[in-house]
């Protein structure tokens, strides 16, 4: 077994790390010689080739063929960076389209061990056109419905990366590998360097998990369970409705105040419950992994669960009651119902467009039971314009690989600062209805706390959404409503009424199938 913090391993040692005593057996594609010095005739390519030959033992600068990691069968390709860099010549072309050709037949995932430079300039053109090839390849294989997962080694960089590593499903790096396009001697002197980093990119939303070498057999095994393939996979079920913990009885509001609708600045951002930064996302436990013990048991709608030491609530008397419910911050959020539903969560990280939504949690997790779901969860907080891209990406991926969907809806609405503009907010929330419409594995939603409009609709599915008691749903918070109106703060509960925005309201409205128990 080789050195889990090797700093360099080469492509049969990667291999040998994540499949251990289950083996490899490697392919090979047909023979195709080069002419001399390669179809540029460049001076000194076949020495060079030669030599890189004998110091690694390698006849090119990737290995490819199927194994086993954990108990999941997979096609693994890998780069030899000692072979000329790891760089992409004709041959290697060849290697990369017999590698995605032999998933497609199988039906595997493809899961690569990238380790490279980029093309390899001796052979120009000719090798750089290799990136439309291995592009078109993984396009078939994304037809197919069959997942790629990219783990981006030191360093990662050109071409390899723009194409096998960032054009997987999902992409884990090793801590401090080099990952980028513009490779250390093409990037402007003056560069960021943290930017070119494994943790650089995945602040910027564009890896997944950064993974520490000796816990990455476990986390890849984790992934390819969850990703499968899959066949005729059942809806996600609802989540148990989570009980408020240490909250008193519900005062009736006095008219003379805002209704008794609470105010309170980012509802769910000040308390634990609130937003969160998912366990192990990267830089924590298992490095992308979250393992929850007894999580994922529940069932179906459920029943009114004593976790916590309370039971489920009444439902609310009045609209006013119903947002002040939903926004007391003792209330559970979306960490704690994953947390519950869960056994084990894959974070996706990022909207791949170079940036990321604290407040919205996605993913893929395996229940229990073992079936995986995919998941978008909001936090209470506003949702920017890279939630709704990630979440929009993390349904697409789910639906193209059959994994049923659920959603925790939890915002007072879209983000509406100047910057979420900037960023897209309107673009990014059309493209997450979008999303949602065109799946066509079954989604599964729960309003857990707020429901502010369009920013919390793009969330919900239009024919399975259903409700918890502190939760509700309105065409615009009362608050703004009373505004439009021009009706003095002392009505804002009785606007919050006539919205008839409670959950009990919701199911009338034939908005919601039911209120979880």
């Amino acid at each position: 077994m080789p050195d889990a913090d090797s700093a360099r391993a080469t492509a049969r040692e990667a291999i040998a790390l994540l499949t251990g005593a289950a083996g490899f057996t490697e392919h090979r594609p047909p023979p195709r010689p080069l002419p001399p010095d390669g179809p540029l005739g460049w001076a000194g390519y076949d020495a060079a080739r030669e030599r890189a030959s004998a110091r690694t033992g390698e006849e090119e600068s990737v290995v490819y063929g199927t194994g086993v990691v954990g108990d999941r069968a997979c096609v693994l390709l890998s780069f030899e960076f000692g072979f000329l860099g790891g760089s992409l010549g004709r041959n290697t072309g060849d290697r990369l389209a017999a590698a995605y050709e032999l998933a497609l037949t199988r039906r595997l995932p493809l899961l690569a061990l990238v380790a490279t430079g980029g093309s390899r300039m001796q052979e120009g053109m000719v090798a750089l056109t290799q990136l439309q090839r291995v592009a078109a390849a993984s396009t078939r294989l994304r037809a197919a419905g069959l997942p790629q997962i990219a783990v981006v080694r030191d360093p990662t960089t050109g071409g390899g990366w723009a194409t096998v590593g960032a054009g997987a499903d999902v992409v884990l790096a090793l801590p401090g590998a080099q990952v980028g396009f513009a490779g250390s001697r093409v990037r402007p002197p003056d560069a960021d360097p943290s930017a070119y980093s494994a943790e650089g990119q995945f602040a910027a939303g564009q890896v997944d998990a950064v993974v520490p070498a000796e816990e990455l057999a476990a986390a890849v095994t984790q992934w390819l369970r969850a990703l499968g393939p899959h066949e005729d996979l059942p809806a996600a079920p609802v989540p148990r409705a989570l009980p408020t913990v240490g909250a008193e009885p519900t005062a009736k509001a006095s008219t003379g105040s805002t209704a008794g609708v609470s105010t309170e600045a980012g509802a769910g951002t000040g308390s634990t419950a609130g937003v969160s930064t998912e366990a192990g996302a990267g830089t924590g436990s298992t490095a992308g992994v979250s393992t929850e013990a007894g999580a994922g048991t529940s069932s179906g709608a459920g029943t009114p669960s004593a976790a916590g030491g309370g039971a489920v609530a009444p439902l609310p008397e009045t609209g006013r009651e119903a947002v002040a419910r939903a926004r007391d911050p003792r209330r559970p959020r979306a960490e704690a119902y994953l947390a519950d539903y869960f056994a084990v969560r894959l974070p996706l990280h990022g909207d791949r467009s170079g940036a990321t939504d604290p407040g919205l949690l996605c993913g893929l997790g395996l229940r229990a039971d073992g079936q995986p779901v995919a998941y978008v969860a909001q936090c209470g907080t506003p949702t920017r314009p890279a939630g709704y891209r990630a979440a929009a990406r993390t349904v697409r991926l789910a639906d193209r690989l059959g994994v049923p969907v659920l959603t925790l809806v939890d915002t007072p609405g879209a983000a509406n600062d100047a910057e979420a503009e900037r960023a897209g907010a309107g673009a990014a929330i059309a493209d997450t209805f979008a999303a949602i419409a065109a799946a066509r594995v079954p989604v599964t939603t729960l309003v857990i706390g707020e429901g502010g409009s369009g920013g919390a609709l793009a969330l919900a599915a239009p024919d399975n959404t259903h409700v918890t008691v502190d939760s509700y749903f309105s065409v615009i918070a009362p608050e703004l409503a009373a505004a439009i109106l021009k009706r003095p703060p002392s009505e804002t509960g009785a606007t919050a009424d006539q919205l008839r925005l409670r959950p009990q309201d919701l199911v009338d409205l034939g908005f919601a199938r039911s209120i979880a128990g």
